[in-house]
């Protein structure tokens, strides 16, 4: 694919934009922009616009800092949500794969990553310091952290559990049903909704 020689200059332009996607290869690109051609300019028009639209107007919740459609979130607008428990996750992902359990009832704090020296990312490139406002300021009672067993979720564990070790308040992490070195989107629903229904207070999560 990658001396195809192409006929169109529009056709080649729209299959390098589709490349770029991340497990997005040229012959997968090429196959997406001939489907494509085929729908009505009216279909391609909606599929077009839902990207635009939703690169234009998308908010992030001022609370959690989830994907919102407005300035807070559904999630911690929900009276019925548990609001003294907060579960600290990674990314907007593992939201939508705990939400997908169905074991949880609290609330969420999206960090927008982990902390990794190697690439770059320290705490203050992550929203840490807003969970710590969050904890002195709400009434929160139990914060869990759900990041992933990797090296760098552990430290990124250790940092947060020394920021909010002062504070009156539980810290827990979730059971050592995920497997170390596992991301959390790769885990099953059935073994995720355990880990966080068995978690454990941090400072015994080792042991």
């Amino acid at each position: 694919m990658s001396h195809q020689q192409f006929s169109s200059t529009l056709l080649e332009n729209a299959v390098n934009e589709f490349a770029k996607l991340p497990g997005i290869g040229r012959k997968t690109a090429l196959r997406l922009v001939l489907h494509l051609l085929k729908q009505s300019e009216h279909e391609v028009d909606v599929f077009g616009n839902a990207f635009i639209q939703l690169r234009k107007e998308i908010r992030y919740c001022k609370i959690c800092h989830n994907i919102s459609d407005t300035e807070v979130c559904h999630i911690c607008n929900n009276p019925s949500r548990d609001h003294e428990t907060v579960c600290v996750v990674e990314n907007i992902k593992d939201v939508m794969s705990i939400e997908n359990t169905q074991q949880f009832r609290g609330l969420y704090h999206v960090l927008g990553g982990i902390i990794s020296p190697m690439d770059g990312i320290g705490p203050s490139d992550l929203e840490i310091e807003s969970l710590v406002k969050r904890v002195a300021d709400e009434q929160v009672k139990e914060v869990i952290l759900a990041l992933s067993t990797t090296m760098e979720g552990d430290t990124t564990n250790f940092y947060i559990f020394r920021k909010l070790a002062p504070m009156n308040i539980k810290i827990t992490t979730i059971a050592r049903g995920i497997a170390i070195g596992d991301e959390l989107e790769y885990a099953d629903e059935v073994t995720l909704g355990r880990s966080i229904i068995n978690r454990v207070e941090f400072t015994n999560s080792f042991k």
